[in-house]
């Protein structure tokens, strides 16, 4: 069976020159922080609730306490979620602003 040749392209002689993308940082933020399945999950979890307490989110996935905790962290820190300090407990909830700017940021690429 003989295979294909791929058609090569012609190069382009220009300089290859980036352009200025004052969203890039913000755009690189934000997926980093939705780059973990787990942080995925996060996401959808709270998505389906107005709010949820730390305790209940652990029981909802596979993994530790400090673990889930720790990706709860990056979610926070990113932006993409909020959370109050509700006596002995943390309430998160998504925020939709930061949701929003992420899929208006990911449609624009």
């Amino acid at each position: 069976m003989a295979k294909k040749k791929a058609k090569q392209r012609d190069c382009d002689p220009r300089p290859v020159r980036l352009p200025d993308d004052a969203c890039a940082e913000e755009l690189a933020q934000l997926a980093w922080a939705v780059a973990h399945p787990a942080r995925v999950r996060i996401m959808r979890l709270l998505s389906d609730r107005e709010t949820c307490v730390c305790g209940e989110i652990v029981d909802e996935l596979p993994l530790a306490q400090s673990t889930v905790s720790q990706h709860l962290k990056i979610l926070k820190e990113s932006g993409m979620i909020n959370g109050e300090i509700d006596g002995p407990k943390v309430c998160y909830c998504i925020n939709s602003e930061k949701l929003r700017t992420l899929k208006d940021l990911v449609a624009a690429f």
